[in-house]
């Protein structure tokens, strides 16, 4: 193991990654006008609550990667103060784990979090889940720490059961989609699960089946609520939940 992994204790990251290149075609036809992390939910674009709680956890630099109409993305996020935001366009699209490789020389040396750009949660009793993420991080035995939803508080949207938890915190996939958790996308992970990644396109599932079989993969329950939207219908259910129903975007 490398000494980055001893970099982040006691310290809150400064540096994330939002997943925004899909295209989201399970949420058309409201991605056939814009990109999916633009989507209105309560009045205003999903990526932007992600924006908030980042800044207010004390991260400093973003990197967002693009493609799915990239340039209204890009034009969203040029107005965006607070915050560092580097753009990171895909040619062709690099998948989850590769579009977060190839952004590795903005993200530094230290721990940071990766999050879907679709990604929507409520904090809970535990107060801001990415300090929350920050404070349970242990370098000396996780490679990746993420949240988890238990599928009992998924009453919005479509749970699906990806993970069960062990007694010790270390996550368990379920291939049946069996478990009791569904993984939510947000996750603190450390820069050396991708030292032995080769460039282009892979998806994240590869490093947390590694880290997993490592014994290096840990999650933390969410006490909040978080929202998978992922069709029309999940997003209209959410939205009347906000009392705020959207029409489509134009």
């Amino acid at each position: 193991m490398s000494n980055t992994k001893e970099a982040l204790k006691g310290t809150a990251p400064d540096h994330a990654f939002i997943l925004a290149a899909g295209k989201g075609t399970r949420l058309r036809p409201h991605t056939d006008h814009c990109p999916k992390p633009l989507v209105s939910v309560g009045g205003r674009p999903i990526i932007d609550y992600t924006l908030d709680r980042l800044e207010e956890a004390g991260v400093r630099t973003v990197v967002v990667n693009l493609h799915h109409m990239a340039d209204k993305l890009a034009e969203h996020l040029s107005r965006r103060t607070g915050l560092t935001i580097i753009l990171s366009f895909e040619e062709e699209l690099l998948d989850t784990g590769g579009g977060v490789r190839r952004a590795l020389p903005h993200l530094g040396a230290n721990p940071f979090y990766v999050i879907a750009g679709d990604a929507l949660w409520t904090e809970g009793p535990s107060g801001s889940a990415l300090a929350h993420l920050a404070r349970e991080w242990d370098p000396t035995k996780m490679d990746i720490l993420t949240l988890m939803e238990p599928l009992t508080r998924m009453t919005l949207t479509k749970g699906v059961g990806d993970y069960d938890l062990l007694p010790d915190g270390r996550v368990k996939r379920r291939a049946d989609k069996g478990g009791a958790y569904m993984w939510t996308n947000i996750r603190l992970n450390s820069p050396d699960i991708f030292s032995n990644m080769p460039e282009g396109r892979f998806s994240f599932l590869e490093l947390m089946d590694r880290a997993e079989a490592a014994g290096r993969f840990y999650a933390l329950i969410h006490d909040g609520l978080w929202h998978h939207i992922s069709t029309p219908e999940d997003l209209e259910r959410v939205n009347a939940a906000l009392g705020r129903p959207e029409k489509i975007m134009a």
